[in-house]
């Protein structure tokens, strides 16, 4: 009851990247880089178990981005003349890579990721990757001219991906989708149907993570025109509940999101967003504990799984660290409390 997780991203280690940076550029290349992604996987695995997480991930730390990571991956795609595009509907700019050809895979994405938390962790372990609305909002489109034919083809990648992940010994495969907090009716048209291209064939436990956004001035910002009642969720959860998605992430502490729209993800598994990734106050456990126990008034005990609210990319490591231990522990302070 209430294994603990996070939503994805952890921050990198000042040897390996610029440090508290949503983008952060690398300290190495070539092989030297690639070992120093493997030494920091491993570094925040053994962070994750010290502090008692139940299902473990790779942090991303073999990624610059959470979707650019992804796309580094996918022929089709120029990378050499980047252009300034809006995204989130126009929330900030960002440069961002071109398709200009049919998209298809160069090889296995996260395999070595996978396969290392595989061999070194007990624990049920989770990959991320980015949802298809999610990239098609993060990339520029020179080729298949609509946005629903890319999701697609994007969607059928993630898939190729996905069972490759599942055959690695991966547990949950979660997609992440902040995009879905913006183009609700999106969501409703094409969105789930491309979550459901990504999973399709899966028999791991699939979840899909929708948030406000990482802790960065541009979300902060965004979320104060949002007024005192965040009621995005209400217009997506209804169609996610009837979806073959096993589990949602979403963001609670210290958010203005309605606790009772919980209610309507009935059936579902409920990553409870218990920490807040855009505050560098470490939560105590009794404030984890309280969320858990306004979260069991809609969501039932065993489909509540205490989470991040988001990534934790560019908030400092120690931080991170102690936001982590903070987690685990209200988690057990709110099953003592269950019982």
């Amino acid at each position: 009851m209430f294994e603990t997780t996070i939503a994805g991203s952890l921050p990198k280690p000042a040897w390996l990247a610029e440090t508290n940076k949503l983008w952060p550029a690398w300290r190495l290349q070539g092989p030297e880089l690639e070992r120093a992604k493997r030494d920091a996987t491993l570094l925040w695995l053994k962070e994750q178990e010290d502090a008692g997480l139940d299902i473990v991930s790779d942090g991303e730390q073999s990624r610059q981005h959470f979707v650019h990571g992804f796309l580094e991956f996918v022929e089709g795609i120029d990378f050499e003349h980047k252009v300034k595009m809006g995204i989130r509907n126009n929330r900030y700019d960002a440069m961002v890579p071109v398709v200009v050809g049919p998209l298809s895979l160069k090889g296995r994405v996260h395999q070595a990721e996978a396969r290392l938390l595989r061999s070194h962790s007990k624990k049920k372990i989770k990959i991320t990757m980015p949802g298809p609305m999610t990239i098609v909002d993060t990339i520029a489109d020179r080729h298949y001219g609509d946005k629903v034919k890319l999701a697609m083809a994007f969607a059928a990648l993630l898939n190729q991906e996905a069972r490759a992940l599942e055959r690695d010994g991966v547990d949950v495969i979660q997609l992440d989708e902040p995009a879905f907090n913006v183009y609700m009716d999106d969501v409703k048209r094409w969105g789930i149907a491309a979550l459901h291209r990504a999973i399709q064939g899966l028999k791991c436990t699939t979840c899909v993570h929708i948030c406000y956004g990482y802790g960065i001035q541009a979300n902060l910002d965004w979320k104060k025109t949002l007024g005192d009642s965040w009621r995005q969720y209400e217009e997506i959860f209804p169609a996610l509940a009837k979806s073959k998605i096993d589990q949602v992430s979403l963001e609670c502490i210290h958010s203005k999101v309605p606790v009772e729209l919980l209610k309507l993800l009935k059936g579902k598994d409920v990553l409870v967003g218990v920490i807040d990734v855009a505050s560098d106050k470490v939560e105590t456990p009794a404030e984890v504990s309280q969320v858990i126990q306004n979260a069991l008034k809609f969501v039932p005990a065993r489909h509540l799984f205490p989470c991040t609210n988001c990534g934790m990319a560019p908030m400092d490591r120690d931080i991170a660290r102690r936001k982590l231990e903070a987690l685990v522990a209200g988690a057990a302070l709110a099953r003592k409390k269950l019982k």
